[in-house]
C-alpha cells in the first residue's frame, strides 16, 4: 500500500458530504472533489493498483456510475480490460440482469452475456460501499460466468452501514478510505 496516514487524511478531507441527497436522511459522499485534484486522482489510482498489482487481474469490472470514472483509469494501470456493469437498457448486445435492494429504493444491473470467460480474475469496482446492495447484485450477476477469482474494491466505505460484511463471504474487498 502506497498511501500514508497523511494522504488518508487529505483524502477524507477532500471528500464533500452532501446532506439529504438522493432523498432526506442520505449524507451522500461525493468523490468528484478528489478526482478533480490531479494529485488525489493519481493517488486513488496507484493506491488501488498497487493493492492489486500482483494478483493477476485480468477485467476491471466497473459499477455505474462513479466507478466508471477511477475504474477505467485503474484497468489502464493494471493491464486489464474494462467491462461495464450498468443500469438497464444501456448496454447493446444480450445481458444477465439482476434487481436489488438499495438503502433508499430498488435498483437493477446488467452486465454483457459475454463480457468475461471462466479464466478472468477480475476486480469489481466502485466509489463507494454503503450497505453492499449494489455490489451484491454485481457479484451475482458476475457468478453467471463461473469466473476464477473475484476482488471488490472501493475508494470510500461506510463503515457503520457494515455492507462489507455482506460481501466477505463471496470476495475479497479493499477499501482506501473509511468513514
Amino acid at each position: 500500500m502506497i498511501i500514508t496516514p497523511e494522504d488518508s487524511n487529505l483524502l477524507l478531507k477532500s471528500i464533500r458530504n452532501i446532506p439529504d441527497f438522493p432523498k432526506p436522511g442520505i449524507q451522500f459522499k461525493d468523490i468528484t472533489t478528489a478526482i478533480r485534484k490531479p494529485e488525489l486522482f493519481t493517488l486513488i489510482i496507484d493506491d488501488l493498483a498497487m493493492h492489486y498489482r500482483l494478483m493477476g487481474i485480468t477485467q476491471v469490472a466497473a459499477i455505474e456510475s462513479r466507478g466508471f470514472i477511477t475504474g477505467g483509469a485503474l484497468a489502464y494501470k493494471l493491464g486489464a480490460g474494462l467491462v461495464p456493469v450498468r443500469k438497464p437498457g444501456k448496454l447493446p448486445s444480450e445481458t444477465f440482469s439482476i434487481s436489488y435492494d438499495l438503502e433508499y429504493g430498488k435498483d437493477s444491473l446488467e452486465i454483457h452475456k459475454d463480457a468475461l470467460h471462466e479464466d478472468d480474475i477480475v476486480l469489481l469496482h466502485d466509489d463507494l460501499l454503503a450497505t453492499g446492495g449494489t455490489s451484491l447484485a454485481a457479484i451475482e450477476l458476475l457468478r453467471n460466468f463461473n469466473i476464477h477469482k473475484i476482488y471488490v474494491s472501493f475508494i470510500v466505505e461506510l463503515d457503520f452501514l457494515q455492507g462489507r460484511k455482506k460481501i466477505l463471504p463471496f470476495a475479497e474487498v479493499y477499501s482506501l478510505i473509511h468513514f
